[in-house]
């Protein structure tokens, strides 16, 4: 009986020794756990390296039917596959119209692009032109002078390959765009401005959106408008106007039209047309788009020169007869006259239906109206977000202005721009309310803008995004001392390792009160023997 006694308390004190032993270590790997966790996530959030790479440039030539402008893009070098970060660094608009304008001779195309190619020489280091690249995509302008004549169009384009094979740039060619691709591309650029594409994450990566809502885009340039928004599933597939375009990773079905001969320039030729046709003199007609007081007179040729025009031609057409218009300041009868240009009734009531027969589903959600819409509308003193009836009211009370008024009401007075602006509402209006439908609940929707953060809206950007292969991105922005999938491995690897670790405790703890329990009993009848 002695001995046994006598021989308890070693064991016990044997027992207590070796039970602590796990302790101690869960303890320790517990609270190493707890320090690696919170040092890795200090590491990761405060030792992050900002890189300052160098930069890549891009330049795109916009050959449109009025004008070239000379757009120049810039990215980071050590990020040439991340679309989020290619921004517009500087423009330049060229003097003199567009190329299609010289059809007749082509050899002095390139001469109007000296001075602005001479700013972006001075701008992009010497020893990064030769990797640069340079594009030139004509559109509207040169599309109808292909189609009245072929050999013009190419010699245009041959005199200005062989320019640029002389600059130091490494030039990509010149070609003719698809209204389709400008459409296309323009939606691209309004989209990616507005960084409805990609957005950046916790960890300054560029992911997809969540619930973003795509931005429609309204183009409307000298000789074409382009409209393109995103559709749903349920739509007539069966048409040229619906593709699909995939970006980032998404497939998005987008409807896109281009309507040849419906831009603002080539649109008033049209109406100019139409208003000597139904004149009783052929040498001066009334014209109630432009202001009171103002006249102007253009040769037969440059009326009717234009393949948009041709049907129009009267008997006997002559291209060095002189036309002259005076201007009544009529809004009222603009408005109805101005109608005329759109064959609505081609619809025949149809609901899927623009104007000229064309198909086209309703319009839905936010859109960005920019180029021709966004001038107008900011020679009305218009801009951004504003109602039909704002719109309507500012168009009335612009073309009831005497032409003497116009230089005080224009921030920037132009003849050529400002005789026309009354005109180019209500042509606006039409092809916005009768055309495409818009309402007066859903036309708030439309934001009339320029350019998203000192880029231009327009569909340069879109062109080169898609020359340059530089969509999808997948490269961070800022280099982490891990990676994300590395960081959070680690992450879910401590904290396993702490969770097991704080279970095991748990363990132990409920263990040892058991045996203390038991113990104490087992004494208790002992004492009682």
């Amino acid at each position: 009986m002695f001995t046994v006694l006598t021989r308890q308390p070693c064991e016990h004190a044997g027992f207590k020794a070796l039970s602590r032993t796990p302790v101690v270590i869960a303890l320790v790997v517990l609270i190493l756990s707890v320090v690696v966790l919170v040092a890795i996530t200090l590491i990761q959030i405060h030792q992050k390296e900002v890189l300052l790479p160098g930069l890549k440039y891009g330049i795109v030539l916009d050959a449109g039917s009025s004008r070239t402008t000379v757009y120049v893009y810039q990215w980071p070098a050590e990020k040439e596959n991340n679309t989020g970060v290619v921004s517009q660094t500087s423009k330049c608009s060229v003097k003199g119209s567009g190329i299609s304008s010289y059809g007749k001779n082509p050899q002095d195309a390139p001469k109007a692009f000296e001075d602005c190619m001479q700013k972006v020489k001075e701008q992009i280091p010497a020893h990064l032109q030769g990797s640069t690249h340079i594009y030139l995509g004509a559109t509207a302008g040169m599309r109808l002078l292909r189609l009245q004549n072929e050999t013009a169009a190419n010699e245009v384009l041959a005199s200005i390959q062989n320019y640029f094979k002389s600059q130091p740039f490494d030039f990509r060619g010149a070609q003719i765009i698809s209204g389709q691709e400008e459409g296309i591309y323009g939606w691209i650029t309004a989209n990616y401005l507005m960084g409805n594409f990609l957005e950046k994450d916790l960890w300054h990566m560029w992911v997809h959106p969540n619930g973003v809502e795509t931005t429609g885009a309204l183009d409307l340039g000298g000789a074409s408008t382009q409209i393109s928004f995103a559709v749903g599933e349920k739509v007539e597939l069966n048409t040229s106007d619906i593709i699909k375009v995939s970006l980032y990773g998404y497939v998005y079905t987008l409807y896109t039209r281009s309507f040849q001969c419906y831009g603002r320039n080539e649109a008033e030729k049209r109406f100019l047309a139409m208003l000597l046709q139904n004149s009783t003199t052929s040498t001066s007609v009334t014209n109630p788009c432009y202001p009171r007081n103002y006249s102007t007179t253009f040769t037969a040729g440059h009326l009717f020169g234009s393949l948009c025009t041709e049907e129009l031609r009267p008997g006997g057409y002559d291209p060095d007869d002189t036309i002259t218009f005076e201007g009544t300041g009529d809004p009222l009868l603009c408005r109805v006259k101005v109608a005329s240009l759109f064959a609505f009734r081609a619809c025949h009531d149809r609901e899927i239906c623009c104007f000229d027969g064309v198909y086209q589903p309703g319009v839905k959600g936010s859109f960005v109206a920019f180029a021709g819409f966004f001038y107008t509308a900011n020679a009305l003193n218009l801009s951004g977000s504003f109602s039909l009836d704002a719109f309507n009211s500012s168009t009335w009370d612009f073309c009831s202005q005497d032409w003497s008024q116009l230089p005080l009401l224009l921030p920037r007075f132009d003849e050529v721009y400002a005789r026309s602006y009354c005109f180019s509402a209500h042509y606006i209006y039409h092809l916005l309310v009768s055309g495409y439908k818009f309402t007066e609940d859903t036309w708030p929707q439309i934001h009339f803008k320029k350019e998203v953060d000192n880029s231009s809206i327009a569909w340069s950007l879109g062109y080169m995004l898609t020359l340059t292969n530089q969509i999808p991105a997948e490269i961070p922005l800022i280099r982490l001392p891990m990676k994300p999938p590395t960081f959070m491995s680690v992450l879910a690897f401590f904290t396993g390792v702490a969770l097991l670790c704080l279970a095991f405790l748990v363990y132990l703890y409920a263990l040892s009160r058991n045996q203390r329990r038991s113990q104490h009993a087992l004494d208790h009848a002992v004492d009682s023997e």
